[in-house]
């Protein structure tokens, strides 16, 4: 009876430090404790005729491994539901059943990737709530049917959507499974959630003919950036969120607000832009410095997808708009302006004309105050 207390007290032992020391480790002790008695109670039995039962001692060490194989099972499922439920809110079903399968990828407290970050905001927002204010629950019904495509844009993509900020959306790629297309997967999202703002916005007034009610088109615009991000749990003790930090972070924050003042849907940065270039009809918007950062950085919008860069039309502004850029920052403001009336002509089926009258007003000032003697091109913008 004491031996079998010894052997359950022993047993129990391994149970509990048996998730410590790992499966490989616990294998290789087990038959190493199997081969022991099994070849102790021969030797005894041959040697000195002393017959010792070790099934006992081997059925308690097979007791112990299946213990253990559940132990692990039952750890891992829970896991798994843990996994799903953390991130089943925020990344798509599929992304989630990866990230299940293989958590280890998934550093928790946060871990230094590159990444792409998105900011979208609806344009206007203010005067379409204004239409609400009799009717709270449907500005709700509004914004659930338009951040539900747009979620399922960015997540199709393989996004992770960080957060909803009233109308705005946050949401960034290559976490917390990695994603080596993450600026492409990113373009892509932004262009197809223009798209589904557009359907939704003609099932709308459809709605709204119908029923006599005012239409407002729905607008927005998307601010895209890439760079080094640290990306994880943060918060405080009492509540925290998966979610991304980084000076990228604040600057496509910054991209997307700048989209109002230039007048297109989506702004990238130079990073962003280096990686789609080819995929994407991209041009170069200007050479800034936003409000708060020092550093200047080119940005660019997109136009359309591969089969509009492709274009000749697309190419041709393309040429044209990156023509009156370099003389306009060689200070050849007469020869930019009319290099700036050539990209009106060559604009057709591109909205761009809030953007040739801000270098036309650009210009005329120049003309009237030379920028001072250092200046590089570079535009410095005073509002977020």
């Amino acid at each position: 009876m004491a031996s079998r207390l010894r052997i359950t007290g022993v047993g129990l032992i391994i149970i509990g430090v048996g998730p410590v020391l790992g499966a490989s480790m616990m294998l290789a002790l087990g038959a190493l404790a199997g081969l022991g008695l099994a070849g102790g109670s021969w030797y005894f039995f041959s040697q000195h005729s002393i017959l010792i039962d070790a099934t006992f001692p081997l059925l308690a060490t097979f007791l112990v491994y299946l213990t253990l194989t559940f132990i692990n099972y039952f750890r891992e499922q829970l896991q798994r539901r843990r996994i799903r439920s953390a991130f089943g809110q925020y990344l798509s079903p599929s992304l989630v059943d990866r990230l299940a399968h293989s958590h280890e990828t998934l550093t928790l407290g946060g871990e230094d990737r590159d990444m792409t970050i998105m900011f979208s905001d609806v344009r206007g927002f203010t005067t379409i709530s204004e239409m609400y204010k009799d009717d709270p629950q449907g500005l709700t019904t509004l914004m659930n049917n338009f951040l539900t495509p747009m979620t399922d844009a960015i997540i199709e993509k393989n996004g992770t959507i960080d957060k909803y900020i009233g109308d705005a959306i946050m949401a960034f790629w290559n976490a917390p499974l990695h994603d080596a297309t993450h600026e492409v997967n990113a373009c892509a999202a932004a262009l197809e959630m223009l798209a589904r703002v557009d359907r939704l916005n003609e099932q709308r007034e459809r709605e709204a003919a119908d029923s006599g009610h005012r239409f407002i088109p729905l607008k927005i615009g998307i601010g895209l950036n890439s760079g080094r991000c640290v990306v994880g749990n943060m918060g405080s003790n009492l509540r925290f969120n998966y979610s991304v930090l980084g000076d990228c972070v604040n600057l496509a924050s910054r991209l997307e607000g700048q989209s109002k003042s230039y007048n297109v849907p989506i702004i990238i940065g130079a990073r962003t832009a280096k990686a789609a270039r080819g995929k994407f009809a991209l041009l170069e918007l200007d050479h800034i410095t936003v409000k708060g950062k020092t550093e200047p950085e080119t940005i660019y919008t997109i136009l359309g997808g591969e089969d509009v860069a492709r274009s000749d039309g697309f190419l041709r502004l393309q040429s044209l708009f990156d023509d009156m850029l370099a003389l306009y920052r060689r200070r050849e403001f007469d020869a930019a302006e009319e290099a700036l009336a050539r990209c009106r002509a060559a604009a057709d089926g591109f909205d761009l004309s809030r953007l040739f009258d801000i270098y036309a007003r650009r210009i005329e000032g120049f003309r009237k105050e030379a920028p001072p003697a250092d200046w590089n091109g570079v535009f410095a913008l005073d509002s977020k």
